[in-house]
């Protein structure tokens, strides 16, 4: 297997994830240098990470001569130029979520990426967690049947820098932030050849004096009918809860990612210490989390992306997955706005086409099954509609 030189761009959070990922998991990769637009940032995290060199240049950072593979962990309003850079490079880019601003810019990125003829990954860790990877497997082995509704959630107190709060960076705020996340989740379990149709969204600032959402409520209708909810916020306090929830017409998923994982702890002193992302305090009830990293998709996801680039096969998240999540959100901004259904605009559909979920009704002595119930002495109750006048009723028969 290649082992790969990587340029890190951005010494955020995010970066420290990525970081901890590549030099803690998967080992053969490594940061050969990484940009900050802060030379004492850059000084730091370069110590932190024993990386070689830091810079100032992003230019220079991304056509570094020892390096192969660029990771973009810049502020959202830096992604489209970061990419074009690499582009030009030639190098393989790897783009941390959300793609862009808008669908406009994600579809910039894309086509820029694709024109170039280089590997491009979308780093969208949460559809890589091994909780999301293993239900995932079960919906596509039908497990669940015909996916009719999934629910995804993800809130917490806000983001922890300051140009997440300003929109002019971002392109929105809890929605750009938070639904991304939610919108991916939601494509995967629902097939990712279902087109998204139209969203209906609300949005509020509810809490924080910003310009932008702070909560939002989200409906996508897909082309097989299935409908995806997503809830963003940017003031749920107690820490992040990340769930999803899968319904199909055999069955059932719930997940919990974050809060309650399995793992609660007590102290009434507070070690000061981390306990896990976004978490509020570190004293009194705390819910750490075992393998932060692990548990939140980036050891699958950026093995997934390497291994992908090696063997020249598409990652599980492209940026072609990334655009259609901005145009999605682009969506929900407008029907939060126009406070009705918006269309999702695509420049180019490439999923395929989905068929409508049918409905193959049981038949009953002449009459359709509505359901059956088995009542505690082992005797069937069913629902049953007679086709010719329309009526319900009830029929209790010997347990089969």
């Amino acid at each position: 297997m290649q082992t790969h030189a990587i340029t890190m761009l951005g010494t955020g959070l995010i970066g420290d994830f990525y970081t901890m990922t590549l030099h803690g998991q998967r080992g053969r990769d490594r940061v050969r240098v990484v940009y900050s637009r802060s030379e004492g940032r850059g000084k730091a995290f370069s110590d932190r990470w024993g990386i070689p060199e830091f810079t100032t240049d992003m230019e220079a950072a991304i056509r570094h001569p020892e390096t192969d593979v660029v990771v973009v962990a810049l502020p959202n309003h830096l992604h489209e130029q970061a990419v074009e850079a690499v582009a030009k490079a030639g190098k393989a880019m790897l783009c941390t979520k959300p793609l862009g601003r808008t669908a406009d810019e994600a579809r910039r990125m894309l086509e820029a990426v694709e024109k170039a003829g280089i590997f491009g990954g979308y780093l969208e860790d949460l559809c890589y967690t091994p909780k999301t990877l293993k239900a995932i497997k079960s919906v596509e082995d039908g497990a669940l049947g015909d996916v009719t509704w999934v629910r995804s959630r993800e809130t917490h107190p806000g983001p922890h820098s300051a140009w997440f709060w300003d929109g002019r960076l971002t392109g929105g705020g809890a929605i750009i932030d938070l639904g991304c996340h939610c919108i991916e989740i939601i494509r995967n379990f629902v097939g990712k050849g279902n087109r998204p149709v139209e969203v209906m969204c609300t949005t509020d600032t509810m809490v924080h004096p910003i310009e932008d959402e702070d909560n939002a409520i989200a409906l996508i209708r897909f082309a097989s009918g299935a409908i995806g909810q997503f809830e963003v916020s940017w003031t749920f306090r107690g820490g992040m809860d990340l769930r999803d929830e899968v319904a199909g017409t055999h069955g059932t998923i719930w997940l919990n990612h974050f809060l309650r994982t399995g793992f609660e702890m007590f102290t009434a002193g507070g070690g000061g210490g981390y306990v896990a992302e976004k978490a509020e305090t570190a004293a009194g009830w705390l819910f750490p989390v075992g393998d932060e990293v692990a548990e939140l998709g980036y050891v699958d996801m950026f093995s997934d992306m390497f291994n992908s680039m090696d063997n020249g096969t598409a990652p599980r998240e492209t940026l072609y997955d990334g655009y259609v999540v901005n145009a999605v959100m682009d969506a929900a901004y407008r029907s939060a706005k126009s406070r009705t259904w918006a269309p999702v605009e695509l420049f180019e559909w490439r999923g395929g086409e989905t068929p409508r979920i049918a409905k193959h009704p049981e038949a009953y002595e002449g009459l359709v099954v509505i359901k059956r119930e088995l009542l505690p002495d082992g005797r069937q109750k069913l629902i049953l509609k007679d086709p010719k006048t329309g009526d319900y009723l009830d029929r209790v028969v010997a347990g089969s």
